[in-house]
This record gives C-alpha cells, structure tokens and sequence, in this order.
C-alpha cells in the first residue's frame, strides 16, 4: 500500500500508510482554510516544529484523544507533557528510529515559542519514503547538506514571506535540496502571507528545472 499525504492548509499535513499516520503541526482551529476538525484526525505520531500557536495548534486535544505520542525539542516535548500529552524529546542533529522509520531533528531559523528552545525542522523516513518539513524557516546554507543521507524524496517547504522565507528564497532553499517533489506550504492563511504556490512551482520549473507540486487543503493524494 502506497503513502498518502493529506493537507490541511498552512504547515498542517499528515502521511498515513497502512493503519499508521504521523501528523506535522497540527493548526486546525482558527486555521482560515478550515478543512478538518481536531476530532476528524487519527494518528499515532505528532511532530511540532516549534511553540507558536499556529504550529503547536490542536496538538494536546488530538494527542490525548489518540494516546498519540507527540515528537519535538526538549522543551515543546515538556510543554506537551504538561499539556497531557506522551512525548519523546529529541534536540537538533539527533536521530531516533521509531515504528514507522526514523526522524532527525535539523535546524529551523525562527522563534521557538517556547523559552530556551529552538526551532525544528525534521528529515523523516516514513516507511521509506524520505520527506524534510522545514517547519518555519529562513533560507540557510547548510540545506545543501539535507540530501547527505540519500535523496530527499519530497521537500515540504514554506513560501509565505514575512514569518518565513517568500518565493524567491524557497526556490533557492528547493535547489540546495534538490528533492525529487517540493510541496509548498505556509501560504495565503492571512493576507500578509498571500503567495502563490502555482507560481513558485512554475519558477520551480523554469529556473532550476525541479519538479514541484501544489497540493490544495483538504486533499489527499499518494506520495
């Protein structure tokens, strides 16, 4: 059976195969694109990049409802755990190997939302299939080392501006990374961040000659 990937508008989304799903940044109330509920999910795993609100979202309400166990930095882990939540803290540049595959914590550049912590983005092996969620980021250069473990297979990106990097800065952060599929996300939530997926994914095409891919909330397709 294949992987599916199912998106929730901003940095939400969740890949399942079989009966296992691992759901990124769980912003479903208050989400403008307003396609799931937190009663709607079943997952087994959450991963949150970071503590600001529109990331850390409905995580304690579906963690508790799923005895699902919730994956992080030290502190959103512990954030979690007083929330209610199972948890399993990790901290950048660490590795562990879970059911599904394995997750590496690697750098984000952007507010933790917590105090003392940092920002995460994450290099999953999800039952083979290798994903990066950049979480909120900054461009930086050490994304040309991503691939180092073997081709990214699907690079989910933001390309909002303001909070995060615009458009142009992603197209450059897609070429260091060089996976098979980019996926753009955190885009038109609220005015301020109002850029065009269908447009990054052409320029993804013309200039670097990647291939990118926009996957409209609420859908979900194979991976």
């Amino acid at each position: 059976m294949s992987t599916n990937l199912t998106y929730y508008g901003h940095a939400a989304f969740m890949v399942t195969h079989n009966d296992t799903s691992l759901l990124f940044d769980p912003f479903l109330t208050g989400n403008t694109w307003n396609v799931a509920k937190p009663e709607d999910i079943k997952c087994q795993y959450i991963f949150v990049s970071h503590g600001h609100d529109d990331h850390y979202g409905d995580t304690a309400q579906i963690a508790k409802a799923n005895k699902a166990l919730v994956i992080s930095t030290a502190e959103m882990a512990h954030k979690a755990e007083e929330d209610g939540c199972q948890v399993h803290a990790m901290h950048l540049g660490g590795k562990f190997d879970f059911p599904f595959g394995s997750l590496r914590l690697v750098p984000a550049f952007h507010g933790a939302g917590v105090a003392g912590g940092h920002a995460a983005g994450a290099l999953v092996d999800f039952f083979g299939t290798k994903i990066y969620f950049a979480g909120d980021t900054a461009l930086f250069s050490d994304m040309k080392l991503l691939d180092r473990f073997g081709q990214i297979d699907y690079a989910f990106l933001p390309i909002g501006d303001n909070f995060t990097m615009g458009p142009e800065d992603a197209l450059i952060a897609a070429n260091y990374i060089n996976a098979r599929v980019t996926i753009p996300i955190h885009y038109k939530t609220w005015p301020v961040i109002d850029a065009d997926p269908n447009q990054f994914v052409k320029d993804l095409k013309d200039k670097y000659q990647l291939k990118g891919r926009v996957v409209e909330p609420g859908i979900t397709i194979p991976l």
